[in-house]
């Protein structure tokens, strides 16, 4: 075994190397991002130098604890060291795919406990100011940018799902948008007076961009100034400059909003099965973690006003 600090590129060609120009390969091919790629190249190259010239076969969970002991060693958090594991296990799982090796040794190795942090989440005030407010002059597009807001925080879907959603989409007489989640399962979510008076007041300028640029057919909601479908990325931007202008933390993204909706749902007395259909969740102990937010509210409020908790 090598010093982890050692350069792949400084070593002579090994099984692990090898290996690794496959799968980061394997990762183009299926068009995953450039910023994913860079990701699994820095974890994976620390690993493949410190393995050296060890047998693909030969790799096994105790080697594997001993490359991630030296990175504690270093200095790195429970957070990255749980990252380099889990890019170790998908690289070993495409490994096993390709028939290198007969079973994955990452498998057998317990990801560190990472403490769980609840996330910020601006309260009902904080939100109304941010809505209630002109859009700032770093909104390009004020009209959409509205859009985004009020269909994130007043529908509570996915970045993702904001940006999948067709003008076809909406029922706007029924007051509901289909929404398409993960593992490609749709929902119907309803939608407020706010976000209908922004969608009418939208629509009108959408259709106006797409024929300046000649592109009627195109059926996403959210588009650029191009006329193109909105990315995802460009939605974090677009929510992080908007919140940070109307006095948000700098930490504000488009899940945050997601959270909001879910705890001030809580808080104002949903159930909370209905509002586990609203997000989307699968599985209700997913939407049981705003009950933690707002038991912490509770708790606070207990610890200010009760006689005998003074």
């Amino acid at each position: 075994m090598r010093p982890i600090g050692d350069s792949p590129s400084e070593l002579p060609e090994t099984p692990a190397i090898t290996a690794l120009s496959g799968f980061l390969r394997a990762l183009m091919q299926r068009n995953a991002s450039l910023h994913t790629v860079r990701a699994y190249r820095t974890d994976l190259e620390g690993f493949v130098a410190f393995v050296g010239c060890e047998e693909l076969k030969a790799i096994d969970h105790l080697l594997i604890r001993a490359f991630l002991g030296q990175l504690y060693e270093r200095g790195l958090g429970k957070a990255s060291v749980a990252r380099s594991l889990s890019s170790l296990r998908s690289f070993f799982k495409w490994m096993g795919r390709e028939h290198m090796i007969e079973s994955n040794p990452a498998l057998l190795v317990a990801a560190p406990k990472l403490p769980r942090k609840l996330p910020r989440v601006p309260t009902m005030e904080e939100m109304n100011s941010v809505l209630d407010s002109e859009m700032p002059e770093e909104a390009a597009f004020a009209k959409r940018d509205r859009v985004i807001l009020e269909l994130l925080y007043g529908c509570g879907i996915r970045n993702s799902e904001l940006t999948g959603i067709n003008v076809d989409d909406l029922h706007k007489r029924q007051g509901v948008i289909l929404v398409r989640g993960k593992g490609k399962k749709q929902r119907m979510v309803p939608f407020g007076d706010s976000a209908q008076i922004a969608l009418h007041k939208y629509l009108p300028d959408r259709a106006r961009i797409l024929e300046q640029n000649k592109r009627t057919g195109e059926p996403a909601l959210l588009i650029n100034l191009r006329g193109g479908r909105l990315t995802s990325r460009s939605v974090g931007r677009i929510v992080k400059s908007v919140a940070v202008a109307g006095g948000l933390p700098t930490e504000v993204h488009p899940h945050t909003l997601r959270h909001a909706f879910g705890t001030h749902m809580l808080e104002e007395g949903a159930d909370l099965r209905a509002i586990q259909e609203l997000l989307g969740h699968e599985r209700l102990s997913t939407t049981q973690r705003y009950t933690q937010l707002t038991t912490k509210q509770v708790l606070d409020v207990y610890d200010k006003t009760h006689p005998r908790a003074k």
